[in-house]
């Protein structure tokens, strides 16, 4: 059988693996940064296991080219760690060491899924009073060295029910029930079995590059890092981000009692997740509350508020400043976006496209200027951004803060610390960062990453309110993330309070909005792997139609309509 793989023709053997032909090939050479984890075929993502052409004699009653061969017309693409498929594999298959080396060590404990930190996965582990970081890296290790064949199985659902809850794992159980399907697919090693909801590797010999650290509670698996895959990348600590995290995990599993996507299911369809939207609302109304008490005290004249995309962060910024109010305080609320630079004066990068995502699209010495001059009293004309013309315009805006002003400065940018002028006193500036570090698990081996929430939501925002297509919001995602990346996440951890903006009704409310666009897309788009990952996680998601319970100042009707800040 003919094959065309990275734009190159091969031949390859009836009943021969993908991993066979790149190991034929030479592909196959122990660096992780050039050698392929997965392939990609006819927009789908395969295993390397995969054989494209059986062997006729053992499955006569089947096609002997394999369904996305035909539709791909023999097209393969291999995909190495750089790209984010080929991540998420790898990331698979070290949820499946990881747990594996867990249940053959303390096959008692608990261990659950808990947040990412930089290039760490923190996963939290109880029920193990002999807990040590070092053993389990120990057996980490010879799994890895044992180079354990990763085959996908298939069983009925309702056996993979019985076995996860007969293993403790209630969480998979539960989830499981809302199964449709009759078949469930599986790996496995001994009597052990789980699933990721994706592709893995071929074998644990391809999780090459990895390291463990202590930390309290279980531990942190270290990633390869992003721009040298063959080395373990640097751990920073991040206390802050990781206290919001332990933080919304708390609140989830104990005051709330909603951990994954199950325990969400049984209040969407007892009713009670109204009550849980009354709850999580008093919350956020409350934590701005306290955050307006902070500047208050510190005396603050300027709170720089900033957030990656899809955060909430204008609602945040307006909510805040009822709260200022209800202080005393007269805040003024500006936006960095009206300093954005004329889009014919912003220099295009190597591939001939603008970075709107790239600090230099903000003219960055005129806003340090007028943010002086007003926290000194002193009077500047404000800009206002065309976006429709793609030029700053000037109309007569003029800006003076009195005493009693709190000036609240939201943007992308807001936390870079470029914006604020050499001479100006820092303690007069209060620094936010707003993200919805969402501490919601679809069962506690499979977490649910901030950034798919954050996608969602600006799917429904863009197509709901900007008449934008799910295409093209996923064909602009990509750059987004590399600009949060290299933009604002660095300087998250220097701000002075981290606001978690998620809430842990929304995937009910947002599955209602959004699941018809996604399910929309067929095979031949580009972005069809993409949304199938976020429809399988839909998939175990109960809509709620309870859009009449949530406030209108609430942060999800800034993605999903109705939000008054915006009439």
């Amino acid at each position: 059988m003919k094959l065309t793989v990275d734009g190159s023709p091969v031949e390859i053997q009836t009943g021969q693996s993908l991993l066979d032909l790149a190991r034929q090939l030479g592909l196959i050479s122990g660096s992780l940064a050039t050698d392929p984890l997965v392939a990609k075929i006819a927009g789908e993502i395969f295993t390397l296991n995969y054989v494209p052409q059986r062997q006729k004699e053992l499955q006569p009653d089947r096609p002997d080219v394999r369904r996305a061969m035909a539709a791909s017309g023999g097209v393969v693409r291999l995909l190495r760690y750089r790209d984010a498929e080929a991540h998420e594999a790898y990331v698979r298959t070290a949820q499946f060491v990881l747990f594996l080396a867990l249940r053959q060590l303390w096959p008692h404990a608990r261990a659950r899924m808990n947040c990412t930190i930089g290039a760490g996965l923190y996963i939290q582990v109880s029920g193990a009073e002999d807990f040590s970081p070092r053993a389990l890296k120990e057996r980490v290790s010879a799994l890895v060295a044992q180079d354990i064949p990763l085959i996908r199985k298939m069983g009925t659902t309702v056996g993979a029910i019985e076995y996860y809850a007969s293993h403790g794992q209630d969480d998979k159980a539960r989830l499981l029930r809302l199964r449709t399907a009759p078949q469930f697919p599986y790996y496995s090693y001994g009597d052990f079995r789980d699933f990721y909801y994706g592709e893995m590797m071929p074998s644990t010999g391809f999780l090459r590059v990895w390291d463990i650290l202590p930390v309290d509670g279980g531990f942190m698996f270290i990633f390869p890092d992003d721009d040298d895959p063959d080395q373990v990348a640097d751990y920073r600590e991040m206390p802050k981000l990781f206290q919001v995290y332990r933080e919304g995990e708390h609140w989830g599993g104990h005051m709330v009692e909603c951990e994954t996507v199950a325990d969400l299911n049984d209040l969407t369809d007892s009713g009670k997740i109204r009550e849980l939207i009354r709850v999580n609302e008093a919350l956020h109304e409350k934590r701005f509350a306290q955050i307006a008490d902070i500047i208050c005290q510190r005396g603050a004249k300027a709170v720089m508020l900033a957030g990656p995309s899809s955060s909430g962060k204008t609602t945040s910024a307006n909510r805040l400043s009822i709260q200022l109010r209800v202080q005393g305080k007269k805040p003024t609320l500006i936006s960095l976006d009206d300093y954005y630079l004329d889009r014919d004066k912003i220099a295009p990068g190597p591939d001939g496209k603008i970075d709107l995502e790239h600090i230099n699209t903000i003219d960055t010495a005129l806003f340090a200027e007028h943010l002086a001059v007003l926290l000194a009293g002193g009077e500047v004309e404000m800009p206002t951004f065309s976006f429709k013309r793609g030029r700053r315009e000037w109309v007569g805006r003029r800006m003076r803060l009195s005493d009693d002003s709190v000036l609240v400065v939201e943007g992308l940018h807001a936390l870079n610390p470029v914006l604020l002028p050499d001479a100006l006193d820092r303690s007069k500036v209060f620094r936010l960062y707003v993200s919805p570090l969402l501490p919601l698990n679809l069962d506690d081996h499979n977490r649910i990453p901030t950034s798919t929430l954050r996608l969602l939501r600006r799917i429904v925002r863009d197509y709901e309110s900007r008449g934008s297509s799910v295409q093209h919001t996923l064909s602009m995602w990509d750059s987004v993330r590399a600009g949060e990346k290299r933009w604002i996440f660095p300087y998250q951890e220097k701000a002075d309070v981290i606001f978690n903006s998620s809430t842990l009704y929304e995937l009910a409310v947002l599955k209602k909005h959004v699941y018809p666009l996604l399910t929309a897309i067929g095979p031949e788009e580009e972005c069809y792997e993409d949304v199938r990952s976020v429809v399988r996680m839909l998939q175990y998601v109960h809509e709620a139609d309870v859009d009449n319970e949530i406030p209108p100042t609430s942060l999800v009707r800034e993605f999903i309509g109705g939000n008054t800040f915006y009439l």
